[in-house]
């Protein structure tokens, strides 16, 4: 036991750490284009043939209900392969995720459309959508840990944020595969079946992730941690973590919502608001995004050197007062109509986004231990989604039909910040944490607990 800390020196060889992240990348990225697919073709595509309804704005409002039941189905996909990974291994786990994600999104480039079977069609759109809810849900713990658990304590945010680049590439090639699609087809060519090349894509690229997966080693703290662990029942440890651990649970989570709405808001309800809300056309809020997403993928690893520097919370707390900030300047910007001054709006956005996820996989690490570390930051992570990111697009069109203003849902996503930025306050800086020794930290946190005392 005594020398468990130091074997991950041991295995490191074994993998470079720039062949773990970009197999990471890869994989989330892949993932994410499945997920931001159906988002992005939510607003352009399933709404006219999934959801036809006399009222545009309510076509699109259940286009997007549809889309927020993927987020339903995420906590169970992190809670079911959040065990297979503490138990069974990430990297294995990993690419049964990768699997389940591809398959369905291969699967929706299949379904017929409510013309031609009813009710039938939006009913194997959600059954769809629960698979890739379920994957995803499993999904980018496990990329993060894939890439905490091979690194050093000193780089480790810098690592850890390559999965987090991730979600703007996947839309990013999301938003560009519709765009490309729709700009050289008629539209009724697209809506026939253009639209159906773009998830029918995932299977190449699933295809590619999967190489890349299969070639990279298990975590080397994750076989050390198999090695120490004592015979006999073992507790699930998404039990333990929810009886452990449930303070981190929460406290990560919270500080994910000014992020997590802003970034829906930022990069998918924006096409939209352009589109239906402001009349124009649907290629200006596409740009828009492509151009932000840029921006994000770019940025991120950058600001995760700075967060190696001076610490997860100063990134954390920036980042929050921007939203709370941002949340206003967006809509004046947008609502100007101008294509320049929105593609700086969104780009605004996104920056801040992608300064959040400099330091998110990181700090989730950080915050758990080895034995139940892929069940504590799916869980986390994933609470967030539902709470604050599938709710966001859906609140927004609620907000503009009640109030008619974009500024109400400025105040909305400006109340996300300020629950991100309380709760970072209330969170302690994780950058120098030995993730080997976080379960032994939390033991002897959790001893006077469990025992009695003496008074």
């Amino acid at each position: 036991m005594a020398n468990t800390p130091h074997q991950p020196s041991k295995k490191r060889a074994h993998t470079r750490l720039s062949v773990v992240a970009g197999s990471s990348l890869a994989g989330t990225a892949v993932e994410w284009y499945d997920f931001f697919l159906y988002g992005t073709a939510s607003t352009l595509v399933f709404n006219k043939l999934f959801f036809p309804a006399s009222d545009p704005l309510v076509g699109t409002m259940l286009a997007f209900a549809t889309y927020a039941v993927g987020f339903v189905a995420r906590p169970l996909g992190a809670a079911v392969l959040g065990h297979l990974g503490d138990r069974r291994g990430r990297r294995s786990t990993l690419i049964a995720s990768l699997l389940l994600m591809g398959g369905s999104t291969f699967l929706i480039a299949l379904l017929p459309t409510y013309g031609t079977v009813g009710i039938l069609a939006p009913l194997l759109l959600v059954a769809c959508r629960l698979v890739q809810g379920f994957a995803l849900g499993g999904e980018w713990g496990g990329a993060v840990l894939l890439v905490s658990e091979h690194g050093d304590t000193r780089r480790r945010a810098f690592w850890a944020s390559w999965p987090n680049v991730g979600p703007p590439l996947g839309n990013l090639m999301a938003a560009g595969a519709l765009a490309l699609l729709g700009g050289v087809m008629p539209e009724d060519a697209f809506l026939s079946w253009g639209w159906r090349i773009a998830f029918g894509l995932s299977a190449v690229l699933v295809a590619i992730g999967l190489w890349l997966r299969l070639y990279v080693t298990e975590t080397p703290l994750f076989q050390a941690a198999q090695r120490a662990e004592p015979a006999g029942p073992k507790s699930l440890p998404a039990g333990t973590v929810i009886r452990h651990h449930w303070r981190q649970v929460l406290l990560a989570a919270a500080t994910r919502f000014g992020e997590n709405a802003g970034f829906y808001l930022f990069s998918l309800f924006v096409i939209t608001y352009v589109n239906s809300m402001l009349g124009l056309k649907g290629s200006v809020g596409l740009t828009a995004v492509m151009v932000g997403q840029a921006i994000a993928v770019v940025t991120i690893p950058f600001f995760a050197m700075l967060a190696d520097r001076i610490g997860r919370r100063p990134i954390y707390l920036a980042a929050s007062a921007a939203t709370i900030v941002w949340s206003f300047v967006f809509f004046a910007l947008v609502d100007t109509r101008s294509t320049a001054a929105i593609i700086v709006a969104v780009s605004g956005g996104l920056l801040i986004f992608a300064a959040y996820s400099s330091v998110i996989g990181a700090f989730f690490a950080e915050l758990f231990p080895t034995e139940v570390r892929y069940s504590g930051v799916s869980l986390a992570y994933n609470l967030a989604s539902v709470v604050a990111g599938s709710l966001a697009p859906i609140i927004a069109i609620a907000l503009y039909a009640r109030f008619g203003t974009g500024y109400a849902i400025g105040v909305y996503l400006a109340v996300m910040g300020l629950i991100s930025l309380v709760a970072t306050l209330l969170a302690r800086e994780t950058r120098s944490v030995d993730l080997s020794d976080v379960g032994r930290a939390r033991d002897d946190e959790q001893r006077p607990a469990t025992m009695p005392t003496n008074h």
